[in-house]
């Protein structure tokens, strides 16, 4: 079976290249004969052909996600991906392959390993908060510590802890009922945080928000997860959400992972037509950046270089203006050609007063939606730097703009006429004009009547 297009999980925040979940050729198949359906699925036939035996929920899915990161799992209704995620804490048992988490197997753990796991492991976030509505939000948040027996004092000052790091440190002593959707949310969120587990799994954890809180609680995560480095599995249908949040993402179809990268590697190398098709109307300068897109510098000069070497440089590369580094690479700033051609004639021998030090500059980081500004209003194409302030490249506009197409643009060119004789309808007087334009007002759309008495007078006409 074809693997999915894939990058390599970035490496551990504290250096390493372990992984905090490994899953490998994982099968999970509903229905009278799993195996007979995975013998069939392995020697290449479809979730459709083995429909029959029963239904192939995820086919060989297979990835690594690092520690601290968010990894988005993203396929629309029907695709695998809830199935996919209730498999890595043994909610469901695999048909097969393998689900590693701390060193264990889940899909050759005993019942004591499994609940070890979930406890110490892995915490999830429900789509529809799964909030016990007896017990206060304090309550809520420290229950999983209660199932594991930690004395009700440490439980709830971990619990307030968690419920003050998501915005509801004067709402603890309240209960559910009393709570909007998103601080419902939250309080869920809170509960996954106070048990202090090193992996969250996140089901559509936001699709039942409004818009405007669902951004808020994907800024409160982002925020969260740049505080506690957890690593979060991330289940959506919506593909801004998994834009916005994920490190990586692995786009779900019928079963299967049909491609996993980052962002802009998805939206810039789609791996399949259906992925092209997916990307389609994903506002590309919101994703992709400037690190992305940047051309290589041309014609750069050292700030040793005098007015001479400037232009004759310029002109070579054909340039009206050129951009100035140190030694190190570091951007200095830039000049123009009338006033180094003009600095030459005088004689001077360095660019010492020549060099505009306002550039435009951005980082490699930057989205190309913030790039636009400074396109627009800079004589060079904008530079791009690193962290260090180093010139690694520049964005042309055209760079730009091609950058921003979108992968199926609009079809233009030349239009086709009909041939022939265009036929010429008589003017009619205007008495006739003023009724025919009554009439047409009064016409049917499509056909169809109006109106009730339109239709008793079409069926009076036909008798």
């Amino acid at each position: 079976m074809a693997q999915p297009t894939t990058t390599t999980a970035p490496p551990a925040a504290s250096g390493t290249h372990d992984t905090a979940l490994s899953v490998q050729g994982v099968y999970k198949i509903f229905g009278p004969k799993p195996g007979e359906a995975l013998k069939q699925l392995r020697a290449g036939r479809t979730r459709e052909d083995v429909s029959k035996l029963g239904t192939a929920a995820v086919i060989d899915a297979s990835f690594d996600v690092a520690p601290g990161e968010i990894f988005v799992v993203m396929g629309l209704s029907g695709s695998g991906k809830s199935t996919l995620i209730r498999t890595l804490n043994g909610l469901w048992d695999v048909t097969a392959g393998s689900v590693m988490v701390g060193g264990v197997d889940l899909a050759k753990a005993s019942k004591h390993q499994l609940r070890e796991v979930r406890a110490t492991k892995i915490s999830m976030v429900f789509q529809h908060f799964a909030l016990l509505p007896h017990k206060s939000n304090l309550e809520n948040a420290a229950y999983p510590l209660e199932i594991q027996g930690v004395p009700k004092e440490e439980r709830h000052k971990k619990a307030r802890e968690a419920l003050t790091m998501v915005g509801l440190g004067d709402w603890i002593e309240h209960y559910p009922s009393e709570l909007s959707g998103g601080m419902q949310q939250r309080v869920g969120l809170a509960r996954a945080l106070a048990a202090d587990t090193d992996i969250l799994l996140m089901d559509e954890a936001f699709s039942a928000l409004d818009p405007l809180i669902r951004r808020e609680m994907q800024d409160q995560l982002l925020v969260l997860q740049r505080q506690l480095g957890k690593t979060i599995v991330f289940i959506t249908h919506d593909l801004d959400e998994a834009m916005r949040l994920g490190d990586r993402i692995a786009i779900m179809r019928n079963g299967e992972v049909v491609q996993i990268g980052t962002g802009e590697e998805i939206l810039s190398n789609p791996a399949t037509e259906y992925v092209t098709k997916f990307i389609a109307d994903v506002d590309k300068a919101k994703v992709i950046t400037a690190g992305a897109v940047a051309s290589q510098v041309i014609g750069e000069l050292p700030d040793t270089a005098g007015p001479k070497r400037a232009r004759v440089s310029m002109a070579k590369n054909q340039l009206s203006a050129a951009y100035v580094v140190d030694r190190d690479r570091r951007l200095v700033g830039y000049v123009v050609d009338d006033e180094v051609i003009e600095a030459e004639r005088r004689g001077a021998t360095a660019l010492e007063g020549l060099i505009h030090s306002e550039a435009y500059i951005v980082t490699e980081d930057t989205i190309l939606s913030e790039v636009l500004a400074p396109a627009a209003e800079s004589r060079l194409p904008v530079a791009v730097v690193d962290s260090k302030g180093h010139l690694v490249g520049v964005i042309p506009r055209a760079v730009l703009l091609s950058a921003m197409v979108p992968a199926e643009a609009p079809k233009t060119g030349p239009i086709s006429l009909p041939t022939g004789a265009i036929p010429i309808v008589p003017q009619a007087p205007d008495d006739a004009k003023l009724e025919g334009a009554q009439h047409r007002a009064d016409a049917p759309i499509d056909g169809a009547p109006a109106s009730e008495a339109d239709t008793t007078e079409t069926e009076g006409e036909q008798k």
